[in-house]
């Protein structure tokens, strides 16, 4: 369905009742607003929104993102180690204690 709205001196806007239902937007219903080119996107934002992302992660890889949490920190104490002997030269071996 197409609407057609005027913008008030102060630069606001009726959302039509028919809209705002089939959007579920009630009052006090926070929206996001989207500028892509010249189209203006109105975007209500969810009750829950925390719960409305739940599985929106999974497109980033087949593991879980625990593992690829600690794969990324093993890359990263590697390029640390690698950033430290550059400048300091190894480190040298810890002492191994008298029994």
């Amino acid at each position: 369905m197409t609407y057609i709205l005027r913008v008030s001196k102060k630069g606001q806007i009726v959302l039509p009742a028919a809209m705002r239902k089939r959007l579920g937007i009630k009052p006090g219903t926070w929206c996001y607003l989207e500028v892509r080119g010249k189209t203006l996107y109105i975007i209500p934002r969810p009750d829950n929104v925390i719960e409305s992302l739940r599985g929106s992660c999974r497109q980033f890889g087949d593991g879980s993102l625990t593992e690829e949490l600690l794969r990324e920190r093993a890359l990263d104490n590697e390029r640390e180690e690698r950033k430290y002997q550059r400048m300091f030269g190894p480190k040298p071996k810890a002492p191994v204690p008298a029994k």
